[in-house]
């Protein structure tokens, strides 16, 4: 990882997962994706940003705490183009497949959601829309869902560390896989917690939530990678989306759990 190959992989990071225009980012080279993968979290600061900016525009339009963090998540499926839900509803339904390694990879790449994706979105999707509800509320608190959000993203750095190989040879997986030093995968989830321990004692939810939920976090996309990686042998471009999603998910909920009175 050059650090002169950073900006490109910036550039490829915000358009890959953002709907932002990034210029064109010349060859994809293993340095540049693995930059991509290691700059996640700041390329999903604007996606953070419109997803605290649609919730606290909810409660301020009067509407009920759910119908605010529903506008919140629909404004970052739309900042991502929903590319990480998809990514969920692949990796669910492929690893429902029950079969072996070749029919859980065909069905994560064939894209239609099966009933077993479209339950985990429906169960994701209600569980962020309720806790964005919650922290929405207030500035403070909005703030703090979208620095959730953007930090879920370390979910990136820590799918691609390297060790994890691709399960196949072509596709997003096979050009981020095993691109990120661990130390960097680590020092995100080390900055992720300090960041949230700070961002919660500002909005009242306490300095524990956070660093709770990034290491309820880390554990349950550990355990997706490893659930993955014994069904297909390595990792995908929608483990990384599944990843993204797991690691949101709790750490939304820790915070509106340390929020509730």
């Amino acid at each position: 990882m050059r650090p002169s190959e950073a900006a490109a992989g910036l550039r490829l990071a915000l358009g890959t997962l953002t709907v932002l225009p990034s210029g064109d980012v010349g060859e994809v080279t293993p340095g540049r994706a693995g930059w991509a993968m290691a700059l996640a979290p700041v390329a999903a600061l604007p996606v953070g940003a419109a997803v605290a900016a649609s919730g606290l525009t909810g409660h301020l339009l009067g509407l009920p705490a759910p119908a605010a963090g529903a506008l919140a998540v629909g404004a970052g499926a739309l900042a991502t183009r929903a590319m990480h839900l998809d990514g969920l509803a692949d990796t669910v339904d492929g690893l429902g497949a029950g079969w072996d390694r070749e029919r859980a990879l065909a069905v994560m790449r064939a894209g239609d959601v099966g009933p077993m994706g479209a339950v985990a979105l429906v169960l994701v999707l209600l569980a962020q829309a309720s806790s964005l509800g919650v922290l929405t509320g207030s500035v403070a608190g909005s703030l703090l869902a979208g620095a959730a959000v953007a930090l879920g993203r370390v979910a990136c750095p820590a799918v691609c560390v390297r060790g994890l190989p691709p399960a196949r040879p072509d596709g997003l997986g096979a050009l981020v896989a095993a691109t990120v030093p661990r130390a960097v995968a680590a020092g995100w989830v080390a900055l992720a917690a300090l960041a949230l321990a700070a961002l919660g004692w500002l909005a009242g939810v306490g300095l524990l939530a956070g660093p709770l939920g990034v290491l309820a976090g880390a554990a349950a996309v550990a355990w997706v990678v490893r659930r993955v990686v014994r069904a297909v042998a390595g990792v995908t471009g929608d483990t990384v989306g599944a990843a993204v999603e797991t690691a949101t998910t709790v750490l939304l909920l820790a915070l509106a759990a340390g929020a509730r009175p």
